[in-house]
């Protein structure tokens, strides 16, 4: 084991809650805390509703999505039950990432520190700075990912917001090295993202064919999002050292999809297709389905508009939400659904699938329960790990925030 500690964790959850369900997560957390073991706090649920064949992808591990259904369904109905609070008092919290063995990794938005937190008790160690981070506005250090050969290379990768554009960089983590010292100077692999006060993107991830997947934003300049020169408004793909990958629609670029207005949210479900969350405007959020070359809509549509001329040759999303109700940010699969985690909704999506098609209308849990949620990524265990955003300027923040929350989900 990584660590061995015992940690006190805050365990006051907000006011909103029943009191014997704070009781019982004031123990889940000391349980986590002590013995690193999860505790039986009472489900909050929601419940609120607003081997399939598959296509030759652009390349091994990219496939184009196949809209046939599962044999295995998730039901329409689902349940979470918080099982404790893993570590609280972190600051800005934004982008995390998993390393072997089940430990996070998250990165500070506003400070541009990335810090370790053991998945056992939630004991944290800080790595150290990003240098060149820029924070302000939406900007700063933003989504992080591991290699997907950490075992032997050990690299962090950080996209982040500098005095001149949007980057992505690859650092050494050396765990050896003092705590605050661990990472080695960063070696920029992609440059020139078009930066903003709003609408930076920052979403990275590995995606099954080990390439690299990056979420921008238009800045909120909406012509980027239709111009495929620019690397802004879209979904880009790329090796591990930055280069275009090997089946991409163009093959000197890294554009894998155009149209969005600010991607936040990257996963892959069982079946390897890739889903993102989208910031709408006014109108519609969104989940997508991406499609390698395919246009979004942006901005010359929001959400569903397929069949109205103005929806003409673009993507409709797979669902759609008011702003008030989502805002949405990361997006993890687990359980046959993807879960969306919500700014301004302040609430946690369940979106069950069978293949590319919704089983139901999705489900909302912890409204309001915890404020405004970041991020959520899957455990190997099938669980979650849920990163509330309240520290980020635009949140009330409560005794103890930003938390980790541990999740068990159906």
């Amino acid at each position: 084991m990584w660590c061995s500690c015992a940690r006190p964790a805050d365990e006051r959850t907000p006011a909103v809650q029943r009191r014997s369900q704070t009781a019982v997560l004031a123990a889940a957390s000391l349980l986590l805390a002590a013995g690193c073991s999860s505790g039986g706090a009472q489900p909050h649920s929601g419940g609120s509703s607003s081997a399939p064949a598959k296509s030759p992808g652009a390349s091994a591990g990219a496939p184009s999505p196949s809209a046939t259904p599962s044999s295995t369904a998730p039901p329409a109905k689902g349940s979470v039950k918080v099982t404790g609070t893993l570590t609280t008092g972190l600051k800005s919290p934004w982008g995390v990432a998993v390393l072997p063995g089940g430990d996070l990794l998250v990165a500070s938005r506003d400070t541009g520190k990335i810090v370790r937190v053991a998945a056992d008790c939630g004991k944290t160690t800080e790595l150290g700075s990003v240098p060149g981070v820029d924070p302000g506005g939406e900007g700063g250090l933003l989504g992080i990912a591991v290699s997907s050969t950490f075992g032997a290379d050990h690299q962090v990768y950080a996209y982040f917001t500098t005095a001149s554009d949007n980057r992505i960089a690859r650092m050494i983590y050396d765990e050896k090295r003092p705590p605050g010292n661990q990472l080695g100077a960063p070696d920029t692999i992609f440059k020139g993202i078009p930066k903003g006060q709003i609408h930076n993107g920052g979403r990275i991830a590995f995606g099954p064919d080990k390439m690299l997947y990056a979420g921008t934003g238009e800045t909120g300049d909406t012509g980027l999002a239709q111009d495929k020169n620019s690397p802004a408004g879209k979904i880009l793909r790329m090796t591990p050292d930055g280069e275009p990958a090997h089946g991409n629609p163009e093959a000197d670029s890294v554009v894998y999809d155009y149209g969005h207005r600010n991607v936040q949210g990257l996963a892959w479900d069982s079946d390897k297709r890739l889903w993102a969350s989208e910031f709408g405007q006014d109108t519609w959020d969104e989940l997508n389905l991406i499609e390698p070359g395919k246009n979004y809509g942006w901005p010359k549509v929001e959400g569903k508009a397929k069949d109205t001329a103005a929806g003409a040759g673009f993507v409709d999303p797979v669902e759609q939400w008011k702003p008030a109700d989502a805002s949405p940010s990361g997006i993890a699969y687990a359980k046959g659904s993807i879960w969306m985690a919500s700014l301004r909704g302040e609430r946690l999506w369940r979106i069950a699938l069978d293949g590319t098609k919704p089983v139901a209308a999705p489900q909302a849990f912890l409204k309001g329960t915890y404020g405004r949620l970041r991020t959520v990524v899957a455990a190997d265990d099938g669980a979650l790990w849920l990163v509330t955003s309240n520290t980020d300027g635009r949140g009330e923040p409560r005794k103890g925030d930003d938390r980790i929350l541990r999740l068990e989900v159906s």
